[in-house]
């Protein structure tokens, strides 16, 4: 099964290739910026729209129809999910211990 895990990074972080790349190899997913001023701001104003019809059932995918197109940024590395994926396992569990258990030690 393909995923349609995509990220869509904003702000000046968006501009370093290096982070964009281990964001994709992480999360195993697609990369994508907007090139557009204030995209986070954008993207609240979008959510905000998608609050304000809520009870009209329209999706958030139907409210940012208009939104500028994501440019695909980088790929995952091949290989990388295998590094990865016991991380992110263990990253969960470890912050469930936390939510859960706030005063013990991991």
């Amino acid at each position: 099964a393909v995923s349609r895990t995509r990220i869509l990074a904003t702000g000046g972080a968006s501009h370093n290739k290096n982070i964009l790349q281990v964001l994709s190899d992480v999360f195993n997913a697609p990369v994508y910026t907007i090139d557009t001023a204030n995209s986070a701001c954008l993207g609240s104003a979008y959510r905000a729209i998608h609050g304000l019809v809520a009870e009209t059932n329209v999706s958030l995918a139907d409210v940012v129809k208009l939104a500028p197109e994501p440019r695909l940024a980088v790929t995952p590395t091949t290989g990388a999910e295998e590094l990865y994926r016991p991380l992110l396992k263990r990253y969960a569990e470890l912050e469930q211990k936390v939510i859960y258990n706030p005063t013990s030690s991991c």
